[in-house]
């Protein structure tokens, strides 16, 4: 990283759509210098713990790397938001620094006003703005396994956890993802929005275009979410060639690519690359954003599913370049009862994308839940092991490890391999809703649902109810903004039953119609199955 910082013409263009800024990444190494400088007179060191809170990433990215050159490991907090509940963020925020022993946080705008309560708490509060003027300092040595990163899980429980990834974890998957992405350092132009508390977006689409020296344009999740459309604005303004997003990210862009734009507004055919990952692709969604960006030069063999998580840095798999989605139609009941993804093209059938070959240093097998390997194409619990792995969590009882004896690490995702070696992934573990013997899949039902006129999109939850009990079964929750509307709401409940019975042959418990914002999601915007149960009892 530091090398690419001297050498690097390239760098972090950050400031739109107001007022656009672009830094070298050896302008951005020499802010991290001075800001390493501050840390270091302010007593923080190599195995130190510093947390993070700021929101521009001009200032993430040398704030990261400043913390990086004093040995020390970076924690990025959970920002809040217009909808976030602050009293729930603050203790949660507090439980982190706890958790991960930090004695220094660093904040920005527009955080500055969580400082009186930090320190409160007894934390040493450094504010970047006051770092960057300080005198600029080198480095100081660091081995391949000293923590680089405690990376906040996304997970449904309420109490925290942090994935320790490594320097080693950090540079292999780097390595391993600039190969199967085929990256061209000269040509390549990065565009994101992803939220820099989150895995993908900090480690892949911040600290991996900072090791390499990549253009990268960055703006804020909370610029997408105000402008959907400056996502297609920055790709066409600084030919954009790679970016990537969760599932329902693209749904919204297309949806706002038809509603809102005119056929060639925007020019989209520079983009080659466009990750989907972080939550389950749906082959219909990508399918749906192919037809919607073909009026703005948006190639369909440009739309790659993937599959990774934070345990693996982020990256297991990606689609091969060019190939664009690729599904893997299935009989549906045997899939469901059998735990088999045989092919079919008759019948009921069930489409689900390959998520592409495991990138370099990755193994992958699937097992039962006794813990043998399974062949290709039986469905069962995905373990990986490699160099990018993470040895475990730190979290409020101490360090837990994520890997057995022999080095796998159990994803809780049920999934196959295709003959060929391709990622498939049928749904989480603890998600799935087991009656008369048969997998329901959540996914399947929360598709169904949302294809009710009235329902907001990435707003149905299914929901498991008497888990493990010989009468288990599910409810659905959908937001609606008729949700005051008697009427309506009897409509939804009734479509949405019978949607869900014509999709996985299994009627709901009940319906349950909500004001919008009401289903809880974690903080990068997935769905809290197992905290939306009280809101359908």
């Amino acid at each position: 990283m530091y090398g690419s910082a001297r050498s690097s013409p390239r760098g972090l263009v950050t400031g739109e759509p107001s007022c656009p800024v672009r830094h070298t990444w050896g302008e951005v190494h020499e802010r991290a210098r001075r800001i390493a400088g501050g840390l270091a007179t302010a007593g923080v060191g190599r195995g130190d713990a510093v947390p993070v809170l700021a929101g521009a990433p001009a200032e993430i990215a040398p704030a990261g790397q400043g913390i990086w050159m004093r040995g020390a490991s970076l924690t990025m907090l959970h920002q809040p938001t217009p909808r976030t509940d602050l009293q729930r963020w603050a203790e949660e925020t507090i439980s982190v620094i706890k958790m991960i022993g930090a004695k220094t946080v660093v904040i920005s705008d527009p955080f500055l006003d969580a400082a009186p309560l930090l320190s409160q708490l007894g934390m040493r509060v450094l504010i970047i703005e006051q770092l960057l003027g300080s005198r600029p300092i080198d480095p100081v040595e660091t081995d391949d396994d000293d923590t680089a990163l405690l990376q906040l899980t996304s997970g449904s429980t309420g109490s925290p956890k942090a994935v320790r990834i490594t320097h080693r974890n950090v540079v292999s998957n780097a390595e391993a993802m600039f190969i199967g992405a085929q990256v061209d350092i000269d040509t390549d132009v990065i565009v994101s929005w992803l939220p820099l508390f989150h895995d993908m977006g900090m480690t892949g689409f911040l600290t991996v275009p900072m090791y390499f020296g990549a253009e990268l344009v960055k703006v804020t999740p909370m610029d997408f979410l105000s402008d959907i459309l400056l996502w297609a604005k920055l790709i066409d303004k600084y030919k954009g060639t790679m970016t990537a997003a969760p599932n329902f990210a693209y749904t919204l862009f297309a949806k706002r690519l038809r509603k809102l734009a005119q056929p060639g507004q925007f020019d989209l055919s520079s983009l080659r690359w466009a990750l989907s990952g972080a939550e389950q692709v749906e082959p219909a969604d990508i399918e749906d954003l192919c037809e919607a960006g073909r009026p703005f030069g948006l190639r369909p063999e440009a739309i790659l599913p993937a599959y990774g998580m934070a345990e693996t840095t982020v990256a297991v798999s990606f689609s091969a370049c060019g190939a664009g989605l690729v599904i893997d139609e299935v009989d549906a009941d045997l899939l469901a009862v059998l735990h088999r993804a045989v092919p079919a093209n008759k019948g009921k059938t069930r489409r689900l994308a390959t998520l592409g070959r495991l990138l370099n240093g990755l193994e992958a097998r699937i097992v039962d839940e006794d813990g043998n390997v399974l062949p290709a194409r039986a469905v069962g619990v995905i373990a990986v092991r490699g160099e990018p792995v993470t040895l475990g969590y730190e979290t409020m009882g101490g360090f837990v490890t994520a890997q057995d004896e022999q080095g796998w690490y159990a994803t809780g995702d049920l999934g196959y391999l295709t003959e060929t070696g391709h990622v498939v992934v049928c749904g989480r573990v603890k998600d799935v809703i087991i009656m008369a013997g048969r997998n329901i899949y959540p996914t399947d039902i929360e598709r169904a649902a949302t294809r009710v006129c009235g329902v907001r999109a990435g707003s149905a939850v299914a929901v498991r109810l008497e888990a493990g009990h010989p009468r288990e079964t599910f409810a659905v929750a959908v937001e609606s903004n008729s949700w005051e509307n008697l009427a309506e709401v009897r409509r939804i409940e009734q479509q949405v039953a019978h949607e869900v019975v014509a999709e996985v042959d299994v009627r709901p418990r009940n319906v349950v119609v909500l004001e919008p914002g009401v289903i809880p999601k974690t903080p990068s915007g997935k769905l809290r199955r197992a905290h939306t149960s009280a809101l359908v009892g």
